[in-house]
């Protein structure tokens, strides 16, 4: 069955994130976007420098030589966040309407006040 609506995300080709699980988890090293996978079932992001794998290739017509070759591989959305600049972490996002466009807006986090 096909999914009957496009599903929106928040990150977008070119995005600089945070991997927060995972191999490569770095809170704290923010990382490019190469490219959005989005599928029926699947929802993936390929990020530079991250899920690094080898892949064997053959000698052909186009690779003469063949050999090793390193390349990312996808790894789900859900392992990323969106990278803030002014708190120099990952944060979360929400979407607000400006004059008929949707912007992409940073939650702030909340100071709790404990008791004592």
């Amino acid at each position: 069955m096909k999914a009957r609506f496009k599903p929106k995300f928040n990150i977008k080709k070119g995005d600089n994130v945070v991997v927060i699980t995972g191999d490569d988890k770095d809170l704290s090293k923010p990382r490019l976007v190469k490219e959005v996978l989005i599928g029926e079932k699947n929802t993936k992001v390929i990020v530079e420098g991250v899920n690094i794998v080898t892949k064997h290739s053959k000698p052909s017509a186009q690779n003469t030589k063949g050999g090793i070759v390193k390349k990312e591989a996808p790894i789900h959305i859900s392992n990323v966040m969106l990278w803030d600049a002014a708190q120099k972490a990952g944060a979360r996002v929400t979407r607000v309407r400006k004059e008929g466009k949707t912007e992409r807006v940073f939650k702030t986090k909340k100071v709790q006040g404990g008791k004592k």
